[in-house]
């Protein structure tokens, strides 16, 4: 029997993740909500495209305030998504396709309805009072009705302030997030044991790790309004991986939307014994409003793109790992941020995902993008379910900071439930996700754009991303080989080799609309190195014939090609 990834040092790295959102990949009950059942049923497909490792969100316990950010057991399964036993079952089925589960586990925060919160806020020698962050508020500064004002100015990243009055013991308690989710204390090493016993708890229970949300802000200092990347942070981090991960072959991601390839290696360095990798979002807030963030967002500049993701390439190139995706659950589908998706839909879903999986480091699916999902525009706000864009329409329109039709294009372009309406199937009702009526509504789009036409398509997305994956499994290179970027001076093209021992792999990207030329003079920096067959080992437009660097090549609109040569 062959031997499982996660049986292999480090044998995370040579796999391809892929998110699934719960709520919105398959209903298997007719509830209109997805579960895990739903997803047992399409693991054969996940591993008919090669995944190694599901990045799970969160199917804890949770009243749902934010999609299930937001858990009230830790130990138990939200019941809409299924059971206890459901979660052992996805684990083995998992298994025994050479697919591990990477739980979503969110320990900065948890929901107001958590056990632990409940006693908190009783009384000030509760034991679970430090659990929390209670602060008195001003006295000197009272508000309209009588109370102190908060503590200090810190605001929540949902809009308002992040402190929230709670009368039982007349404190306020800090939520950087919604008011039911107020912060863990993490200062407390009794709260750390508790979240400590928890992880080991779901690790003996066969899952492959953790991605853990916002962990940069575990360390935080809220006196000094110190949020992100405390002081205690790192020692956090290196006693969490002593205490749960020092002994075990597990891969651990952080949300870290504060790093930067100086700090990177702190986090995921091969010393540091803290995580695997981390996600940073350089290339996402790079085009965001200098006030009203993604709502008013600026065009896409592949310019600083290319120059974001060299840096990242080069910074973490002999010690640390990076993370390589375009979407997530809380960001645009790909294609239609990055790409063309009414005039080249199939060739830029393809020309991204190359991009990307030829580099150093874990590449990300978001579920859809391998068959080419677009963002939604419908057309009325109560049609929209994410409490950050609700939020932010309510602190922003009423205020006059913005017009309610930009903010509308902000979030056709930007909000969250872009990446969140069902997973369209195929082309039957709701797109194949339920039977019953979807707790959002499904792209209308579903009818044109859908796994089984997709994969119907001897041309198909979905077969595109299984080459890629495949490669990346097959050459070495393409896990362990060095970055380098190529033709600066063109700046519609894309250009970059890994190169390992005497074998390169040649990259070539452009990310326009336009046909580019490349003349033969540009492929001075290969040197003496030739092609080492004549097709290339992929490409997103059929092969056109030999193509060498003696001869002028035509690039089509967001072409992208990959060649195999050596010394």
């Amino acid at each position: 029997m062959t031997e499982a990834w996660w049986q292999r040092k480090d044998g995370w790295k040579d796999q391809v993740a892929y998110q699934i959102y719960p709520r919105s990949f398959k209903d298997s009950n007719g509830d209109g909500i997805g579960d895990i059942p739903g997803i047992i049923e399409k693991l054969d497909y996940l591993q008919e495209l090669g995944i190694g490792i599901i990045w799970l969100s969160p199917v804890f316990a949770s009243p749902m305030d934010d999609n299930g950010y937001d858990i009230s057991d830790y130990r138990d399964i939200a019941k809409e998504f299924g059971t206890m036993a459901d979660m052992d079952r996805l684990i083995q089925e998992g298994k025994k396709r050479g697919i591990g589960i990477m739980m979503d586990l969110v320990v900065n925060h948890s929901s107001d309805e958590h056990d632990w919160f409940q006693a908190s806020k009783e009384s000030m020698d509760n034991p679970y009072r430090d659990y929390y962050i209670w602060r008195e508020g001003d006295k000197d500064k009272p508000l309209a009705d009588g109370r102190p004002s908060p503590p200090n100015d810190l605001t929540s990243f949902f809009s308002g302030s992040a402190w929230e009055w709670e009368p039982t013991t007349g404190h306020y308690y800090l939520h950087l997030f919604t008011k039911k989710q107020p912060d863990l204390n993490w200062d407390n090493p009794s709260l750390r044991h508790d979240v400590y016993d928890m992880m080991n708890w779901w690790m003996d229970k066969g899952i492959c790790g953790f991605r853990m949300d916002v962990i940069d802000l575990i360390g935080k200092d809220v006196d000094r309004k110190i949020t992100t990347e405390g002081p205690e942070l790192h020692p956090r981090l290196q006693e969490m991986h002593g205490q749960v991960f020092v002994h075990r072959q597990a891969v651990t991601v952080g949300e870290t939307w504060s790093v930067t390839p100086e700090t990177a290696t702190l986090y995921s360095g091969r010393d540091r014994k803290e995580l695997s990798m981390v996600f940073q979002f350089e290339h996402v807030t790079a085009f965001h409003h200098e006030s009203l963030g993604k709502w008013k967002s600026k065009p896409v500049d592949f310019g600083v793109i290319k120059d974001i993701f060299e840096k990242w390439q080069l910074a973490l190139e002999d010690d640390g790992w990076n993370s390589l995706f375009w979407s997530n659950h809380d960001l645009p589908m790909a294609v239609s941020k990055y790409g063309d998706d009414i005039s080249y839909l199939k060739e830029s879903a393809k020309m991204l995902a190359t991009m990307i999986h030829f580099m150093k480091g874990t590449p990300y699916v978001y579920q859809g993008e391998e068959f080419g999902m677009t963002n939604v525009r419908f057309d009325n706000l109560d049609d929209y379910n994410d409490v950050e864009l609700l939020n932010a329409y309510k602190d922003l329109v009423p205020k006059g900071l913005i017009s309610h039709e930009a903010m509308m294009e902000g979030i056709y372009a930007d909000g969250r439930d872009n990446a969140r309406t069902p997973m369209q199937w195929d082309d039957r009702t709701h797109g194949g996700f339920t039977e019953g009526s979807p707790w959002i509504k499904v792209n209308p789009n579903f009818s044109d754009i859908n796994a089984a036409r997709d994969r119907a398509d001897e041309d198909s997305i979905f077969r595109y991303y299984q080459d890629l994956i495949r490669l990346r499994k097959k050459w070495p290179l393409v896990v362990k080989g060095r970055f380098c970027r190529h033709l600066r001076e063109q700046k519609n093209l894309f250009v970059y080799t890994r190169t390992l021992g005497s074998q390169v792999l040649l990259v070539m990207i452009n990310h326009t609309d336009k046909t580019q030329e490349i003349n033969p003079g540009d492929f001075a920096f290969m040197g003496t190195q030739t092609w080492r067959e004549e097709e290339p080992l992929i490409c997103n437009y059929p092969h056109r014939g030999d193509r060498s660097k003696k001869k002028k090549w035509q690039m089509a609109p967001y072409e992208s090609i990959a060649y195999l040569v050596q010394n």
